[in-house]
Order: C-alpha cells, then sequence, then structure tokens
C-alpha cells in the first residue's frame, strides 16, 4: 500500500531536512527519502568533518610556533588517528541532533534510493517516489502531492585520472585517510583544494597545486587570490597557475606517482605520493527519474525558476543538484523558499549576490557582493578601501596578521557593493558585510558603527573609512 504525503523530499542533505523541517512547522506531512545518511555530504563528506581536521592542523600549526607566545613546549607531533576519531565524534554529535529533529518534527524517513516516476496509476502525474531498498526489500511507493529534489552534487573527476581511492583521490577518500602522506598533488586551485592545500602544508605534506586557470580562487576578488598565492608560497605550497594536467602522463608505482602538467607550450613533471582532484562537484541527477518527468537539463544541472520550482510545477529543486552557488547554506534557504512557495506563501526570492562565500583554509577567506572587476563589468564607477589585518591589535595578538578587508562602492550612490576579505576569522566577520548589503547601507553607515577595543571586527570600520581615505590607523 502507498504512502501519501503532502511533501516528499528526495535527499536528506542540508538542504533536505531543513525543507523537512519548515514543512514540518507549516503542518505539511513529510517525508525524506536518504541512500545514505541524513545530513548529506555537508555532515558526512564535506563541511563538517572537513573544518574539524582543519582546525586540528590550525592547533598544530600554532604549536609549532608556540615561542612566539612565550610557551616553551618539548616536540609536537601529529596522531592523525586521532585527529580522525576526533572528526567522527563531532560528525556521529550532529548527526544524532539530525537524527532527533526529525523525530521531534514527526518527519518520516525512509532509507533506501528514490526514484520519481511517471504517470502510473498511483499518480495521473509524475511524481509517485519508489524508495528501492538496499537490502533487497520490496519498493515502498510514496504518493507526494509536491517533491523536492535534494540529491546533492558528487566530485568531479578528469578522464585519465581515474580515482582508485588510494593513490589518486578525492575530497572524500582523503576526509578517511588513516596517516598523512609525505606529499601531494592538488589538482584545481579553487575552494576545495585551497582547503586542502592549507590543512595538509599545515601539517608539514610536501604540497604541490595545479591549477588551470591564471590564479588560484578564480572566482574571488584578484587581490585576494594574490595575497592567497604569496601566503601558500610562505607555507612552502608550490602554486603552479595557468597549467593543463596531461592524464595520459600520470605513471602510478608503488612508491608514489608521477603526472605532467603543460603550461606557456612547456611540460613539466611534478612527483607525489597521492594525487588529490578537485576539480569542482557535479549534481547527481542519474538514475533519480528525470527522464519519467519533464524537468529541463541544462549544462548537467536542474533547470528551476526563482522559486526553486522545475517546469513541473509540482516538483521543485535545491541546493547542488541546480548548480548556481554550490553551499551547504545556500541550500538550506532554497529549501526554506521552495517550502513556502509550495504552501502557498509568498516568499521573497534569494538575492545571490548577497550570500556570503567562504573558504575555511588558514588564513581564511570571505566575500559577500561584488568584486572590483565584477562591479567595473557591470558599469558602476567604483571607489575602493581596503585596511590590513597588520594594524589590528587583535590580529597581532592572536598571531595572525596576514590578509586585509576590501569594501567596493557604488561612488555615484555610495552603496556598498561588496566585501572581501582574507585573514584571521574572516568566515565569522563576513556577515557584518552581509547584513550591511541586505540593508543596502553604505561604508559611512558601516565606518560609524561603534567597533569593540579591541577586536577584529575593528577592521570593518576601518576599511569603510578606507574607502574615502579617512582610515586612522595607518
Amino acid at each position: 500500500m502507498a504512502n501519501e504525503y503532502d511533501l516528499v523530499i528526495l535527499g536528506g542533505g542540508t538542504g533536505g531536512y531543513v525543507a523537512a523541517i519548515r514543512a514540518s512547522q507549516l503542518g505539511l506531512k513529510t517525508a525524506i527519502v536518504e541512500a545514505s545518511k541524513l545530513g548529506g555530504t555537508c555532515l558526512h563528506k564535506g563541511c563538517i568533518p572537513s573544518k574539524a581536521i582543519l582546525r586540528s592542523a590550525e592547533v598544530f600549526a600554532t604549536l609549532q610556533k608556540s615561542e612566539e607566545f612565550g610557551i616553551i613546549s618539548k616536540e609536537i607531533t601529529v596522531d592523525f588517528q586521532k585527529v580522525q576519531a576526533r572528526k567522527r565524534a563531532i560528525v556521529d554529535q550532529l548527526h544524532k541532533g539530525v537524527q532527533y529533529l526529525m523525530k521531534q518534527g514527526k518527519i518520516d524517513v525512509y532509507e533506501g534510493f528514490g526514484r520519481i516516476l511517471g504517470p502510473s496509476i498511483f499518480s495521473p502525474t509524475a511524481g509517485t517516489i519508489s524508495v528501492e531498498k538496499a537490502n533487497g526489500e520490496e519498493n515502498e511507493m510514496l504518493i507526494p502531492k509536491n517533491v523536492i529534489i535534494a540529491t546533492g552534487s558528487s566530485p568531479r573527476t578528469l578522464p585519465g585520472l581515474e580515482i582508485d581511492g588510494q593513490q589518486v583521490i578525492t575530497s572524500d577518500e582523503a576526509l578517511e585517510m588513516q596517516e598523512l602522506p609525505s606529499s601531494v598533488v592538488i589538482v584545481g586551485g579553487g575552494v576545495i583544494g585551497i582547503e586542502w592545500a592549507s590543512l595538509l602544508s599545515d601539517f608539514g605534506v610536501n604540497v604541490t597545486i595545479i591549477e588551470y586557470a591564471d590564479r588560484i580562487l578564480p572566482l574571488e576578488d584578484e587581490e585576494i587570490s594574490k595575497e592567497m598565492t604569496r601566503i601558500l608560497k610562505k607555507k612552502k605550497v608550490k602554486v603552479i597557475t595557468g597549467a593543463k594536467v596531461l592524464p595520459d602522463t600520470l605513471v602510478r608505482e608503488t612508491s608514489g606517482l608521477t603526472i605532467k602538467a603543460s603550461r606557456k607550450e612547456k611540460e613539466e613533471e611534478f612527483a607525489a605520493e597521492k594525487i588529490l582532484v578537485s576539480v569542482g562537484r557535479a549534481p547527481n541527477i542519474k538514475n533519480i527519474g528525470i527522464e519519467n518527468t519533464d524537468i529541463r537539463i541544462e549544462q548537467g544541472a536542474i533547470q528551476v525558476n526563482e522559486f526553486c520550482q522545475t517546469n513541473e510545477t509540482h516538483i521543485y529543486a535545491i541546493g547542488d543538484v541546480i548548480g548556481g552557488l554550490q553551499l551547504a547554506h545556500v541550500a538550506s534557504h532554497e529549501g526554506i523558499l521552495a517550502v513556502e512557495h509550495l504552501a502557498g506563501l509568498a516568499p521573497a526570492p534569494l538575492d545571490y549576490d548577497k550570500i556570503a562565500k567562504c573558504t575555511y583554509s588558514r588564513p581564511e577567506v570571505a566575500n559577500v557582493g561584488l568584486t572590483e572587476a565584477e562591479a567595473r563589468e557591470r558599469g558602476f564607477a567604483v571607489k575602493v578601501g581596503k585596511f590590513s589585518f597588520k594594524a589590528i591589535g587583535k590580529a597581532l595578538i592572536y598571531g595572525e596578521h596576514d590578509g586585509f578587508v576590501k569594501m567596493v562602492m557604488d561612488e555615484k550612490t555610495e552603496d556598498l557593493l561588496g566585501v572581501h576579505m582574507i585573514g584571521p576569522h574572516v568566515t565569522d566577520l563576513i556577515s557584518e558585510a552581509g547584513l550591511a548589503l541586505v540593508l543596502n547601507a553604505s561604508p559611512w553607515e558601516i565606518a560609524h558603527t561603534i567597533h569593540p577595543h579591541p577586536s577584529l571586527s575593528e577592521i570593518m570600520g576601518e576599511a569603510a573609512l578606507a574607502v574615502e581615505g579617512k582610515q586612522i590607523h595607518s
């Protein structure tokens, strides 16, 4: 017998379970179909486990220079299995929390692979969900009035760089390493690649980054990319840009790997114990029944309107599966937006220009709004203010004073257009800039917000003053 629901969500990751909670709050009978574990990639293979290991790397790097703080310690070593055990404990705790939230919201959770069926005896329209059990049990049928596809994404690979899980790996396998390699070549200098480069280099691993674009973090403001390159090189990371990996040159040996990359019409060979392929993520749309619907796919992603609604009006899609900003907090808010829209409320569409993006390396990187180049491309006459962490007392106290905050302002209206940061704890500082954009604030208003002293947040006021050349401490 089929079970009927107001809403069935395919995927119990950050977007899916948040959507389910919001649906429950609105009184909708809701179910989630999850093939693996609630929490999805973010909780089990992405945001949380990677940041837990990044924190361990940061602690190790800090202890390595403890004498600068007047702390004389004996030899510091890394027990990577304990690092992994701490990561697992954090993930397990949060996983139990998500499970509790499902019970609290009376949300039914089906363990299995969900597939969308076309029109059938169950429903005159596409959308019935067949739940396929891994243990061979008979499929369960769910008949929803509405469906949200939240199946997430998986690491992309490159032809000729087949993932073997041991020598050639993605971030998925890297998170499960039980010991640190002596050396790694990271193919891809985007957010994930830079986070792993930072983490591994802090642990003492010999790291090389090979990036196809002419700079690492190519979606960041150009000055941020240059600063990160400088800092990584200072940490002994080899940064190779404008280089194309030649996968047919991969040689596997028991002692390690070699690979060649082409740059400026010359080939260069790189050797390492492991190769970490970090070239983005692909939406998970295979075998979920898209072909049984009229849902439109472009460039491998589900196409939706401003309310995350597909052209099958009772089917919505959110998160990585629709492309765009593949970020957990974006998926969560897309989930809330979709639920409120299908429930007949009048939610405002998301303004993706006002969503903060973060890289959790050391130092951290964060941005919201337009880069200077993007602002000029859109026809704005801009003013720019920049202020260094070297003049911020709290940064000196922390012993982490590389980096800066950069603000971009519309010269005509004096509205804030974008804020770009690299430095200590900027992933926490960026929310003030995000709020400023939501409230249509100007740098003048940020400058006249009194920031406590000493605090890292003082840099926000100084950078805002710097837009008009009125900064105090430089």
